[in-house]
């Protein structure tokens, strides 16, 4: 007899998650993932600026799950599901198949949302893959080597710029270690240029940083990145991006910045499957794409599939959408895996999901971050420690952990730090590939090309010469 079939689209926190709580269930698991390794978002800043190697935020799946007998684990790209059928079509390097389901759990995480100005992408990268971070490092590295070549001040100058989009977590995040590499890390390193006179500009559409924070923490945080010397442009509009420079709009007008190197760090949207899914079972999406989930995070007329963390939009306590953080995916990812478990041993379904909020935190500088825990609100060192401790906690496997401590110590206590190798291929390859294509995909085409193409048969010399008659 044939075990019930689980197929989990995504190996973030929400599905590795639920995989991890389904690992003595009476299942069997298919985990569709368009990477071989789990990321840890969160962390993915401190790989754009060396402190970290994207190994330590990204163990291979294979290895975390290496012990869970009851999962296959599948590379490639989930393009669409047949929610009539139940199937879901997967489109891997060099292959397409497809994986059937008798409950499936979707937890793709999220895209970077440029709010419709897609084309920012080319000269400002996100920060949501070992991609963009790997980019970023190389970016970042490269302009203080290129900077040092100048001998045109103004061109000097447009290199030493750096600007970050986005005054939440992660643009505060970003901001902060770029200040650091310039002012701590790398000042007499080079012969002509002093890297402390770097400019590290952080802009934001809204009047605060950190604003979910409340006003005590962001005022805080807004007056260490000032200690810092990060200039804080709030309340100003990006309108484009290009190659040398940012345009924003402020209260001051319009002002365009010369800039080599920008940072996305602004907004987040469901990738297009949610969307595709939500089509397809006739649920309704938000304006992020995020699908409009029952109390139990199942798809509304489809009881059978449930979408987690970034996916999907549910109303918490205060009537507003739950946040699109970590804890979110893994508590969503611990209760679907509950009510599968449930439903197969036929016992009562639990209750509505509830999220627990444990918190939020931020780092600023080292030794500086911001923290609030229920009513509890923290800055500085105390804040700083307590987000070391939970950010190890939440790494998966023993080395990662031991690694990255080892790694945290040489940058926070020292002054070097662990990854500054940065390529020429990390810098330019994302725009090369987008010019190029995906060369697995132009393999196909032809195959596909050529299989359609009728093969001229060769005629016989006594029937072509009748033909000429």
């Amino acid at each position: 007899m044939q075990r019930h079939r689980v197929a989990v689209i995504g190996a973030g926190f929400g599905g590795l998650f639920a995989i991890r709580a389904l690992r003595n269930a009476p299942v069997d698991i298919t985990l569709i993932n368009g990477t071989a390794y789990h990321l840890f978002q969160p962390l993915l800043y401190q790989v754009a600026t060396g402190v970290l190697s994207e190994g330590e935020i990204a163990p291979p799946i294979r290895e975390v799950l290496k012990r869970q007998d009851n999962v296959d684990v599948k590379l490639g790209w989930a393009q669409r599901v047949d929610t009539d059928k139940k199937i879901v079509y997967v489109s891997g390097p060099g292959i397409d198949y497809t994986v059937e389901y008798d409950s499936l759990i979707v937890a793709a995480g999220a895209s970077q949302s440029y709010f419709g100005n897609d084309h920012f992408n080319d000269f400002a990268p996100g920060m949501k893959s070992i991609d963009d971070a790997l980019e970023l490092r190389a970016k970042i590295f490269g302009a203080f080597e290129i900077a040092d070549l100048q001998t045109d001040p103004e061109a000097q100058e447009r290199w030493l710029t750096f600007v970050v989009v986005g005054a939440g977590p992660t643009g505060v995040e970003m901001a902060g270690q770029i200040a650091e590499l310039a002012h701590r890390n790398l000042p007499g390193q080079y012969k002509h240029i002093d890297p402390r006179k770097a400019r590290i500009i952080l802009v934001d559409a809204v009047g605060a940083v950190l604003n979910t924070f409340g006003d005590h923490l962001s005022t805080r945080a807004l007056r260490q990145l000032h200690l810092m010397g990060v200039e804080v442009e709030l309340n100003t509009k990006v309108v484009d991006v290009d190659l040398t420079g940012i345009e924003v709009e402020s209260e001051r007008g319009h002002e365009r910045i010369p800039s080599m190197t920008k940072v996305w760090a602004a907004g987040v949207q469901a990738p297009p499957l949610a969307r595709q899914v939500a089509e397809a079972a006739g649920a309704e999406t938000d304006r992020a794409g995020r699908i409009l989930v029952n109390p139990d995070l199942t798809i509304p007329g489809h009881p059978e599939i449930f979408a987690l963390g970034d996916m999907m939009n549910l109303a918490g306590p205060d009537g507003h959408p739950l946040p699109g953080v970590a804890q979110v995916a893994i508590q969503g990812g611990n209760y679907a895996a509950k009510v599968i478990e449930k439903r197969l041993r036929n016992k009562p379904a639990p209750g509505p999901f509830k999220y627990f909020d444990k918190g939020s935190m931020a780092t600023i500088s080292r030794f500086s971050a911001v923290a609030s825990v229920g009513k509890l609100r923290l800055s500085g060192f105390f804040a700083w420690v307590m987000w070391l401790v939970v950010h190890v906690f939440y790494l998966v496997g023993f080395k990662n952990r031991f690694t990255t401590v080892v790694h945290w110590a040489v940058s926070f206590l020292g002054r070097g730090r662990s990854e500054r190798v940065a390529t020429e291929q990390q810098a330019f390859a994302r725009r090369a590939m987008k010019d190029y294509g995906d060369p697995y995909q132009r393999v196909r085409a032809a195959e596909e090309a050529a299989a359609l193409t009728p093969v001229p048969t060769e005629k016989h010399p006594a029937a072509a010469e009748k033909a000429n008659v």
